[in-house]
């Protein structure tokens, strides 16, 4: 049985607190068939501020983004979500209380990027009251160099208008992944807009990556 943490109410936390975490393993949870789960997903935007257990969390992320299988196609590790070319060019930032991390898929653990809590500029300025108590907020951020290095160059790969349809579409799909394992295991996910100009500000974003969109991830609330 794993036990709650006590949740940090400070906005800011010192450097010696904020710490890559290494994510347990990925296993099965107790959840509903995927057919069962699919009549269930839904967009619920009232969540409660009780903070994900880390083992969630690491299920969480694996079924977003997260490396399922060795050898996938072009010589690089598969993914739960599809990608041009398996170029994998959407980053999945986590953003807590504690502060902002980057999810690294291969070594399954996430990376401190700021220790600042910047929830609010995961989602969009018109948005903010909804949800504003959930413990973690997804940030989709497209990195467009990684299209240059995807395994097999098409000619899509380095089109500006080309790309945007990839990577809106490969956002999308790591969403749903979100969205299905959300509603499989009993919680609440919303996809939305985020802040792009505060996300690129605080995250320091180089021009190569841009913010895209965000995602509200808890227990659902009343309401």
């Amino acid at each position: 049985m794993i036990r709650k943490r006590s949740v940090k109410r400070s906005s800011v936390v010192s450097e010696n607190e904020f710490r890559p975490i290494t994510l347990p393993k990925p296993v099965p949870m107790r959840s509903k068939a995927v057919f069962a789960a699919l009549q269930q997903r839904r967009t619920v935007r009232t969540i409660l501020n009780r903070k994900l257990p880390l083992q969630v969390l690491s299920n969480l992320l694996w079924a977003a983004a997260g490396i399922n299988r060795k050898k996938g196609p072009f010589g690089v590790p598969g993914c739960t979500a599809a990608s041009a070319s398996n170029s994998q060019e959407i980053e999945v930032y986590a953003a807590t209380t504690e502060g902002v991390y980057l999810y690294e898929p291969t070594a399954h653990r996430l990376i401190p990027v700021i220790a600042k809590d910047l929830r609010a500029m995961a989602i969009g300025r018109g948005q903010r009251s909804w949800g504003s108590k959930a413990p973690i907020r997804l940030i989709y951020v497209v990195d467009i160099g990684k299209f240059s290095k995807a395994g097999y160059q098409e000619p899509g790969l380095h089109d500006a208008e080309t790309q945007k349809a990839y990577y809106y579409v490969d956002t999308g799909i790591i969403a749903g992944n979100v969205y299905l394992f959300a509603a499989s295991v009993g919680l609440a996910a919303w996809f939305h807009n985020c802040d792009k100009a505060a996300v690129s500000a605080n995250l320091k974003l180089p021009p190569s990556k841009r913010p895209l969109f965000g995602q509200t991830v808890g227990y659902p609330g009343k309401g």
